[in-house]
């Protein structure tokens, strides 16, 4: 893969404290998205202390052409997962606290009732702390939205990846109409639940289709918007269309707050849950 300009390699981090946080989740028998997904802030955020974990196993129902996590038959859904999730979260120290999951197209539920149960683990055992849940869209079942509103959560973030024309190549399975639903009806479920959506850019999108995007979250009730560069995580996975420039995700930024969205994070290596504690105003929390 080609060689990545300066400004979007991630920062190492401390071998020792990758490591430690790497054994307190084996322990645990656990996961996080910043593995699977092959993040490049794996470094910085395991050093400090974070991470974000990744529920309802490590194999997704869906094979989406920009994301490392593997595809394949998934393990039935784990009981125990949700204590150990807010176990390992209390040990690291958390303050905010962000879960996600593979996508579970094969439950009926879509693997929302896991994610609810995990919610109120974390909420008991860190009553404190703040929760951001990062869901799938599962199937636009809106029951399964409201659901995990319902649990407990302080952000309800789901991502629409990309603008609505790339979307058949970047992630076949999904539908760009039904995420923005997803975000609005988790907007109607929750009062005061504030809602967040992430971009990647790079993959071949338009600055007006990008603008087009942050006008209908505005419109769909989002709160909150992450904006970052597309990294070809794998040789099997799209190649990057273009690296942007960090003046770029300062011009996303403020098209996004002339969009109407409250809060804005957009950089090279900005993620979904990347310093997620910071962006939400919850202090040290998890990021990846």
């Amino acid at each position: 893969m080609p060689r990545l300009p300066s400004w979007v390699r991630g920062r190492g981090g401390s071998p020792a404290a990758v490591r430690s946080v790497k054994r307190l989740l084996r322990t645990g028998g656990l996961h996080t998205v910043c593995e699977s997904a092959r993040c490049p802030n794996l470094g910085e955020c395991f050093s400090l202390g974070t991470a974000t974990f990744l529920i309802l196993g490590d194999r997704c129902t869906r094979d989406c052409a920009f994301c490392a996590v593997p595809h394949g038959r998934p393990a039935a859904p784990d009981p125990g997962e949700p204590y150990r999730v807010a176990a390992a979260a209390q040990r690291l120290g958390l303050d905010h606290v962000v879960v996600t999951s593979v996508t579970r197209d094969d439950l009926p539920d879509g693997g929302s009732g896991h994610f609810a149960r995990t919610v109120v683990a974390l909420r008991r055992r860190l009553p404190g702390a703040t929760v951001e849940v990062l869901t799938p869209d599962f199937g636009g079942d809106t029951a399964a939205v409201e659901r995990v509103a319902a649990s407990g959560p302080h952000v309800f973030n789901h991502n629409l990846e990309t603008v609505p024309r790339l979307y058949e190549r970047v992630r076949p399975g999904a539908d760009y109409g039904r995420s923005l639903a997803v975000l609005a009806a988790a907007r109607r479920a929750g009062p005061g639940l504030r809602t967040k959506s992430g971009l990647m850019v790079g993959l071949g999108e338009t600055r007006d289709e990008v603008a087009a995007v942050f006008r209908d979250l505005r419109e769909a009730g989002c709160d909150m918007v992450t904006v970052g560069q597309y990294l070809q995580p794998a040789r099997d996975r799209l190649p990057v269309a273009a690296y942007l420039e960090p003046e770029a995700f300062a011009e996303y930024e403020a098209m996004a707050r002339e969009a109407g969205l409250a809060e804005v994070h957009a950089g090279p290596l900005v993620r979904s849950s990347y310093r997620a504690g910071a962006f939400a105003g919850a202090g040290r929390g998890a990021g990846g």
